[in-house]
């Protein structure tokens, strides 16, 4: 779940209804929004905490965690043996191999291991935040245009 998202649509409807007024109505939604960013985001963390608790009480053999992955929350079974259930919206099927200093294996593993999830999970999710927080923006103002001279 994107909080992002949710916050970008508040902003989005109350800028449709600014633009019914005047210019001080237009600062006044654009404050509103600010202020209510944080409120909603902690709102939407308490609806999925309050919903990983309905489902503990329906499950025998594993139970649901609110895990929070940047600033975005989300849902997590874990089983009774402590292990994370792989995501099943792609299989994994690629391969590669990694080679890292002793050290930075070990930190993997504390890692992981302090999340209750396999070292190969804890890659994944890892390497999936890392990839998704760089996606291109459409905005120029990231962009740079013109000649350089060396």
């Amino acid at each position: 779940m994107q909080i992002d998202g949710y916050i970008q649509a508040l902003r989005e409807d109350l800028g449709r209804v600014a633009s019914l007024g005047d210019e001080a109505t237009a600062h006044a939604a654009e404050l509103l929004s600010v202020a209510l960013e944080s409120s909603l985001a902690r709102r939407l963390q308490d609806a999925l905490a309050e919903a990983a608790l309905e489902l503990n009480a329906q499950l025998d053999s594993a139970h649901v965690e609110v895990r929070i992955a940047g600033r975005d929350p989300e849902l997590v079974l874990v089983r009774e043996d402590g292990s994370i259930r792989e995501a099943v919206d792609e299989a994994f099927s690629a391969r590669i191999t990694l080679r890292l200093p002793e050290s930075l294996k070990q930190r993997v593993e504390s890692a992981a291991s302090r999340e209750g999830a396999s070292v190969n999970t804890w890659l994944v999710q890892a390497l999936q935040r890392a990839v998704e927080s760089r996606r291109p923006t459409t905005s120029s103002r990231n962009r740079l245009t013109g000649y350089g001279r060396s």
